[in-house]
């Protein structure tokens, strides 16, 4: 985790509080049905299906998610780079992904992600790492 990382608790759809760490730069969860602002926390939690066969899991965060650094927000590598989170180079294959990842999350219906409880880290208490 790096430092300005926090640790907060996302319900996944499974049910169950599960810990996520979460960039402190990121915005806020929106409202349910307000637009994706990039917080990430939905990616977090769990894969979407798309995720989960990219990532090979179907718990803990996607393996695809990417977060922007100039940009403060996360977003999903699916739709962002596809070539970089799967490996595919050929352009037909990369549009047929794209527009199944938005379909399969949902892009542009508002937010449905469970709510988020948070629990901030004082950056010289969050552990080091990759």
């Amino acid at each position: 985790m790096h430092d300005d990382a926090s640790i907060g608790h996302a319900q996944p759809s499974s049910g169950g509080w599960q810990p996520v760490q979460w960039r402190v730069g990121a915005p806020r969860q929106p409202a349910p049905g307000e637009p994706c602002n990039g917080c990430g926390l939905c990616c977090l939690a769990e894969p979407c299906p798309a995720g989960m066969i990219v990532s090979r899991k179907r718990r803990g965060p996607c393996a695809v998610l990417r977060w922007d650094e100039e940009a403060q927000r996360y977003w999903c590598g699916l739709l962002s780079d596809p070539a970089r989170g799967t490996g595919l180079r050929r352009p037909w294959a990369l549009r047929w992904l794209k527009a199944l990842a938005r379909r399969w999350i949902a892009a542009g219906t508002g937010c449905d992600a469970q709510p988020l409880q948070m629990d901030t880290l004082e950056s010289s208490e969050a552990p080091r790492g990759p």
